[in-house]
């Protein structure tokens, strides 16, 4: 039996992944992102697939749960930013329950503009495209999201984005 309340975000979130069956892993390279993307690589239950944009990764998740599989994309605020159009065209009227953990950038000490400006146009467009999200900052809250908004976006075949806050992952992306 795993105990958990020594396991850190990336392990749970590994966890509730195959509670939930969610096989495929599709992102582009994060360094917050980082400790999770390993333990996924070194996990054989995973399929990894690494896209050269985050719109690919959208479209091998899209395409993958057509054929009956359940995936998720992992990117960053900025990496979120390449995808509207992905959301607005395939995903939301299509009713792809594409699940997104989005780690964030752009707030908390940020130095690049790009990001904070990003980061500034993320809630919105989640909230224009009618994507449901959510900001995870407590590791004590990392469980009960992650699995939540997984089970909503399967069962209302509707996107769902999750958002990793630096306060919970501590880091500000280099």
């Amino acid at each position: 039996m795993t105990d958990k309340t020594s396991e850190a975000w990336p392990e749970i979130v590994v966890r509730v992944l195959k509670a939930n069956e969610v096989k495929l892993v599709t992102y582009v390279p994060d360094n917050v992102l980082s400790p999770l993307i390993k333990l996924i690589h070194a996990d054989p239950y995973f399929t990894v697939i690494v896209p050269a944009r985050e719109e690919e990764a959208v479209g091998i998740v899209a395409g993958a749960y057509m054929a009956g599989q359940r995936g998720i994309t992992l990117m960053q605020t900025s990496g979120f930013a390449t995808i509207p159009n992905a959301l607005a065209s395939l995903i939301c009227p299509f009713q792809i329950p594409l699940v997104m953990m989005i780690s964030e950038r752009g707030t908390l000490g940020e130095f690049q503009q790009g990001q904070a400006i990003v980061c500034r146009t993320m809630r919105p467009v989640l909230q224009s495209l009618g994507v449901e999200h959510f900001a995870v900052q407590d590791p004590d809250q990392v469980e009960f999201v992650v699995d939540g908004m997984i089970k909503q976006a399967f069962a209302t075949q509707a996107p769902a984005a999750i958002i990793l806050s630096p306060l919970l992952t501590k880091r500000v992306a280099a």
